[in-house]
């Protein structure tokens, strides 16, 4: 009872900031020319958005397949991709502490793979994004600093990179500090996971492969926030999109906001506008790309109503399975022992 009233009070909380954060936006915009600019974008513009984002899903299946292969674990390639597009529609549908990377975990449970290793797939298939999107962040730096003169916003990104790659650098050599620090048990974990990650970009066989897809996907992101912007004739330039629009997508990732809802949009006007792009073609542009993330996510549930896992799913199971629970193992050994 208590866990569900955290859970309860948790969405809540990121509800009321989703929401929050729009009306703070929306209040100070013309909200007619908002409306306008939303159904005035090209249809063909925002199609070809659709489709990029649709691509995109395949090559985070791809990245995360490789992952799952320095892990040992053999993932068909369309079971995988029918995994994340499910994943993808929790994100959108159900946006509570059983998300969609706990039944990314809970689904890996279901084709037996061991849940130590369905943990660190899924939580080093996050990781390598991260890097990915630092490393684009730091290489646009130079550029950002060349096209925007508004300090405040040259030293909040600039901090942004400078704090992902710290981070970045910290986790990967945690086994190289002093022993009476990794010893600890939740920095023990993080020890191994760190170690894995580095094993991935240092002496995986496929590493630049891995690296290079973490890369693209989020070059795909900012493409088709191009394409929205062309198609709300907004004068923003593919450059100015690969530069802006990275600091956009980690500041989305901070789970504090219903899938992103708010934050996203608070980022992109805040970010558009170092190039002069107004706020309601900006909000537009963010908007538009909140609705193919939730036709992305519709794909996704159509997908999990058609799939043989339903049935047994409950968020209580998909959690504990995501935590190698104890009691889900002998649940699970009972449950196979009962039958013939």
């Amino acid at each position: 009872m208590q866990s569900r009233f955290k859970q309860a009070a948790l969405f809540s909380v990121k509800l009321l900031l989703s929401v929050a954060v729009l009306v703070y936006i929306a209040r100070g915009l013309d909200l007619g020319q908002l409306r306008n600019h939303l159904v005035s974008v090209d249809p063909f513009l925002f199609v070809l958005a659709l489709a990029l984002i649709f691509f995109q899903t395949f090559v985070l299946n791809g990245r995360w397949e490789l992952i799952m292969r320095a892990l040992g674990v053999s993932l068909d390639w369309l079971a995988g991709w029918r995994i994340l597009m499910i994943s993808l529609w929790f994100n959108q549908a159900l946006p509570s502490s059983a998300g969609g990377d706990v039944v990314r975990m809970w689904l890996l449970r279901q084709l037996d793979v061991p849940w130590t290793q369905a943990v660190k797939g899924v939580m080093a298939d996050r990781f390598t994004a991260l890097i990915g999107l630092v490393a684009l962040m730091v290489v646009g730096l130079p550029l950002l600093l060349s096209r925007v003169t508004d300090h405040a916003a040259i030293l909040a990104i600039g901090g942004l990179t400078v704090a992902g790659v710290v981070g970045t650098a910290v986790l990967l050599t945690l086994d190289r500090w002093p022993k009476r620090i990794i010893t600890l048990g939740p920095i023990a974990s993080l020890v191994r996971f760190g170690s894995f990650v580095r094993y991935l970009l240092l002496q995986f066989k496929r590493r630049e492969l891995l690296l290079g897809s973490a890369i693209l996907i989020h070059l795909v992101t900012a493409a088709a926030c191009y394409a929205l912007a062309v198609g709300l004739k907004a004068q923003l330039s593919i450059l100015d999109a690969f530069v802006l629009v990275p600091p956009v997508i980690l500041l989305t990732a901070v789970p504090i906001s219903i899938s992103g809802w708010g934050v996203r949009e608070g980022a992109m006007v805040a970010c558009l506008a170092l190039v002069g792009i107004p706020s309601e073609k900006a909000l537009s542009i963010s908007l538009l790309m909140g609705a193919i993330s939730v036709i992305i996510g519709v794909v996704g549930g159509v997908i999990w109503l058609a799939s043989a896992e339903r049935g047994a799913y409950s968020a209580a199971t998909a959690a504990e399975a995501a935590a190698g629970s104890p009691d889900y193992r002998l649940r699970q050994a009972e449950e196979a022992s009962s039958q013939p």
